[in-house]
């Protein structure tokens, strides 16, 4: 229970505050509006920050994938050196935002930014970022995280800079109304493993972080449960759980474990996994493998929010509750895009990660390549 936590993202919350980006922007600022494929342009956001920037000068890049690439991110730091961009604006989902920090960092940087991502470099300047939440999940609207994919080797690798906090997040629940079912399935399981991988540790005491991360699971639970009767409170919720789920604050002062992401990655770098569905393959498995550690935490999260009685399975109970979960949004928990060489894609995904140095996974670096194998036996059909 020691620690230092600042975060400085303003957030506009609710409906119709996309237009508060006219002056949250310094109107002298030269705005990259970067964002994916066309959907914003369906939706309304796209005229609707079109509108909000009739005063400001700016240029548009499109096509950044639900996975970022480095190759098409360097394409948008080329645009901010030669440009010389001074504010981006993401308009999006947490691929975008994580994909506007990369480009705001390596914007700055005179190397090739995949630096920061093998640690060549850390990033301490950046180009401003400003950010227009349209799928919820990732919190990446109010942290400073990024995950960016290496498609010519398949790497997907993550970073963190206070340097690329976005100033300022649009959430508006409004831009949900037209987004598919499977991406409001998966925002809901996102957010959910979020606040387990800062949740699911060591009791360090910490009675308002617990608190809070159970307040949480039960909010994204009950949406969940309550998934066929989605309405405008619904999206409100969903929106603000995902953003409090891992805007830093629940894993400030305890133990935090990304085992599950750090798998995840790799289902999705190799077989292009929807990121919340690689999670949710991952993390059953990989709790029954590591129960012992997590016993308590796992018996506390039954208790207080799947309301289970007291027994001496009561940690198995909890993980099984986990799994009904994620089945329930008709999530799957076992991997089946890999084809018919099980044996083959464990060795892949072990293979990676012994690669990238991840041999002692976990809070108490108890997930070893053979742990992996175990809990991957178990994850792939």
């Amino acid at each position: 229970m020691k620690f230092t936590y600042q975060n400085a993202t303003q957030i506009f919350f609710g409906q119709g505050q996309i237009s508060k980006i006219s002056d949250a922007i310094d109107s002298q600022s030269k705005v990259l509006f970067l964002y994916g494929g066309g959907s914003i342009k369906k939706n309304g956001v796209y005229e609707q920050t079109k509108q909000a920037l009739t005063n400001h000068q700016w240029l548009e890049f499109s096509g950044v994938e639900a996975n970022p690439t480095k190759e098409t991110l360097d394409k948008a730091i080329d645009v901010c050196k030669q440009e010389n961009i001074d504010f981006i604006l993401a308009v999006g989902g947490g691929s975008v935002i994580d994909g506007a920090k990369y480009v705001a960092a390596g914007a700055l940087y005179d190397g090739d930014a995949w630096d920061i991502l093998i640690g060549k470099y850390t990033p301490e300047t950046a180009l401003p970022i400003g950010a227009i939440l349209t799928i919820p999940a990732t919190g990446s609207e109010s942290n400073g995280n990024s995950v960016i994919t290496k498609s010519e080797t398949q790497q997907k690798m993550a970073f963190a800079a206070q340097c690329v906090l976005p100033v300022f997040a649009v959430m508006d629940p409004d831009v949900m109304k037209t987004l598919p079912e499977k991406q409001l399935a998966n925002g809901v399981v996102d957010a959910f493993v979020h606040v387990c991988e800062q949740y699911i540790t060591k009791n360090a005491g910490a009675m308002v972080q617990d608190g809070y991360s159970e307040t949480l699971l039960r909010t994204l639970k009950s949406l969940g449960d309550s998934f066929n009767e989605r309405d405008d409170a619904w999206r409100a919720n969903l929106m603000l759980a995902a953003n409090q789920a891992l805007n830093g604050f629940i894993g400030s002062g305890v133990e935090q474990d990304w085992s599950t992401h750090m798998i995840g990655h790799e289902l999705t770098a190799l077989w292009h996994v929807d990121h919340a569905r690689s999670l949710a393959i991952v993390q059953p498995s990989l709790l029954r493998n590591q129960i012992e550690h997590k016993r308590a935490k796992l018996e506390q999260m039954g208790r207080n929010v799947f309301a289970l009685e007291q027994s001496d399975d009561l940690a198995e109970s909890t993980i099984d509750a986990i799994e009904a979960f994620y089945n329930s949004l008709n999530v799957a928990t076992q991997l089946t895009e890999h084809g018919d060489d099980k044996q083959g894609a464990i060795d892949a995904v072990v293979s990676r990660l012994e690669g990238l140095n991840y041999v002692s996974l976990s809070e108490n670096g108890t997930v070893t390549p053979v742990e992996v194998r175990q809990i991957l036996t178990n994850a792939v059909a």
